[in-house]
Order: structure tokens, then sequence, then C-alpha cells
């Protein structure tokens, strides 16, 4: 929760889900709805102003100090815009030896020079990238090295805050591919947050779809495509372009725009744009995520 003076912002609402280990979980939504916050909230880089982050038994909400940054190492965040998150006057060597260097992993500069290569060639660069600035890259080349500098510290959990929505289309299928591969490799679990369903479809094992700060459908990636039970994710996924289908999907156009935060319509956060809202049930109650079919949540009175 945000405060604006006297006013609060709930931009994240409620919400509760798990992720288990070596799994991708999507998380798509319209620009605004959260998601951003929910995941800087994950990795401590916005303060939760109530609720529990669960990190392998542990609440890391409540962590500060010296124990969030001994924690912080297996939780990272590869952010949207390579460049704006690389220092500019800093060598990739120094930016992806920082992390090291900060958590004590590389006994020497040799060590560290080594280690530096070593997840450079993971990412797909060269050895000669280590002492070049970020400048001297491509968008592509840039998000490489922010994925390497995730990795640098071996996370278990990775937040990937829309990392490929700043690049070209050829080149978001081969960053995917490589997140893809390195979570075979290693393990690693991914929160990847995008507003593109085709990629969150090809990335996930399931999706989370969230409207105005809260969660309203949570379901495998197939079964919210093919079977989308809330109205909001069937108008998201009617929006979606389709090729070579042998029956056209009819598109849903939503009357309105996403009210505000700030004073959000009461009862079903979805109502004032729903073609489903009943008067006195919609705009009152607040429907619960429950699960509709086995293991297909959804938040909307009618789901079924």
């Amino acid at each position: 929760m945000l405060n604006r003076g006297r006013e609060c912002v709930r931009a994240v609402d409620d919400v509760s889900f798990s992720i288990a280990p070596g799994e991708t979980l999507g998380l798509v939504g319209e620009s605004g709805c959260g998601k951003t916050t929910l995941g800087r909230a994950i990795v401590r880089l916005v303060e939760p102003t109530a609720g529990n982050i669960l990190f392998e038994g542990e609440d890391i909400a409540r962590m500060n100090g010296a124990a969030l940054r001994q924690r912080r190492r297996k939780f990272q965040i590869i952010f949207q815009e390579p460049y704006s998150s690389l220092n500019p006057r800093m060598t990739v060597e120094d930016a992806i030896g920082e992390a090291l260097d900060i958590h004590g992993l590389a006994e020497s500069k040799p060590a560290r020079a080594q280690r530096v290569v070593g997840l450079l060639t993971a990412v797909g660069l060269d050895a000669a990238s280590a002492q070049r600035y970020p400048h001297e890259f491509s968008g592509g080349q840039r998000q490489r090295i922010g994925i390497a500098r995730a990795l640098a510290v071996e996370p278990k959990l990775i937040v990937c805050d829309e990392p490929v929505s700043a690049l070209d289309v050829s080149v978001q299928a081969q960053i995917i591919n490589l997140l893809q591969d390195l979570r075979q490799q290693r393990g690693i679990a991914y929160l990847f947050i995008a507003h593109d369903l085709a990629v969150v479809e090809h990335i996930s094992r399931r999706v989370m779809v969230m409207y105005l700060g809260k969660v309203v459908e949570l379901a495998e990636s197939k079964a919210v495509i093919r079977e989308p039970k809330h109205p909001y994710t069937q108008a998201l996924i009617s929006a979606v372009p389709e090729v070579d289908s042998e029956t056209k999907r009819k598109r849903i156009v939503l009357p309105g725009d996403v009210p505000s935060p700030i004073h959000p319509p009461s009862g079903c956060p979805f109502h004032p744009r729903c073609p489903l809202a009943e008067a006195g049930r919609c705009d009152k109650e607040v429907p619960s995520l429950r699960e509709v079919t086995s293991g297909h949540s959804a938040a909307c009175h009618f789901a079924k």
C-alpha cells in the first residue's frame, strides 16, 4: 500500500500465491495493475505494508539489516530496461563482479575475473565482453549481462520484470530460450512478469492474471489460454492476434478505462467494465479467488 498524502493506493491487495522450486509462474495484466509492485515487493525493493513473504520457510518481509542481506542473494531481479539497470561507468566485469564482492563469493581478483567470464559464457557472451562498457552492446546483449549479474550470486528465485518487452521480437525469443535453458540447468524458479500472453504461455507452467491490484485468475498456462474463467482474462485473450486458426475468436471490447487505484470501485474491482456484472451483487460483494475446476481458480461470482 502506497501513501499519497492522506490517500492510500492499494497497489497490491490481498494477493496470495506460491512458486515451486524450478517453476516459472507467469504474471500478466494491464499497465498499472500492480505487477511490477508485486515483483519488487517480493525482493524487498518495495516495502510491503502488511502480509508475509515466505522464502524457504522464513518471512523475509520481517527481515532487515544483515539477515536480509544474507538472504537476498537467493532472490534476484532482472529489470525491463537493461541499459538503465547498468552503471554506464562500470565495465561489465565490475558490474557483475560487484555482486560477487558484496557477498564474498570470489577469493581473489583472478578468481573474480574467471567467475565473471564463466557467467558471460553461460549467457552467450564471449570473454572479451568483460572489459567493455554497457553502451557498446545491443539491447539484447545488455539484457544478457543483466541476467549474468543476477546469476552471479546463485539465486533460487529470479523476478523477471518484463525482461523482453523493450527488445525486438527476434531477440525476445533468444532471451526467453536462454532463460528456459538456465532454469533447466540450474533449477531456478522465475516469476515472469509480462503483458504479452503469447510470451507468458511459451515460458510459464502456470499463469496468474492481475487486475487493479488483485489476482483474478490462476491456472496452468494452457488452461488459462484455452478456457479462461474470468471475463477480464477472456477479454485479454480475445485481443491476442491469431494465426491460421480454424475458428476466429470473437473480440471482446471492454467499456471505459481501468478505475483509479486511489478510488477503486466497491465490490468486484472489475464490475464497472464487466459484461456479466449484476447490480446489487457485483457492486457490493468482493469475489474471492476460488477453485472453479481442478487447479483452476478465478475471482468471479459467475465463473464455472
